[in-house]
């Protein structure tokens, strides 16, 4: 298993609140369902399309206020991996947030996509972050994320 790390965030928001957002996928379902194709998400499971593939994925574990585990489900894509969103209070208007990626690759795939992992990793946790302290991406509506 390989893992890639995102840099660590901060968000100035309680950490509670950031959990309360990230730990249902129903959540994403205003910023991300015009984004990709055939997006369809419960409490903890969502799948879509991107780029041609089908994407399953499912909430393995939660903690709050800690973190979240996604995993690859089954019919999705072909490699397994698990995803963590970690969070670490710091104070009652600080969370400090980072991203973890561990997927199960060979090593021709190591070679072509490691590069591009990493710098995924770190452009979605950019984007989380930036959301959360109100940089809001367009589409998005903080009033329909559900607790």
């Amino acid at each position: 298993m390989q893992e890639y790390t995102s840099k660590q965030h901060r968000i100035q928001r309680p950490a509670e609140q950031i959990f309360a957002a990230v730990s249902r996928f129903d959540n994403l379902t205003p910023a991300v369902a015009d984004r990709v194709e055939e997006w369809q998400a419960t409490e903890d499971t969502c799948s879509f399309k991107a780029k041609g593939f089908t994407v399953k994925l499912r909430i393995a574990e939660k903690e709050a206020p800690k973190y979240v585990k996604i995993e690859s489900d089954e019919g999705g894509l072909p490699v397994d991996f698990s995803f963590w969103i970690q969070l670490q209070p710091v104070a009652a208007y600080d969370t400090r947030m980072r991203l973890v990626l561990r997927a199960d690759l060979n090593m021709m795939m190591r070679m072509m996509i490691g590069g591009k992992l990493q710098g995924a990793i770190d452009q979605i946790a950019e984007a989380l972050a930036n959301a959360f302290n109100g940089i809001v991406p367009p589409g998005f509506d903080p009033s329909a994320v559900q607790s």
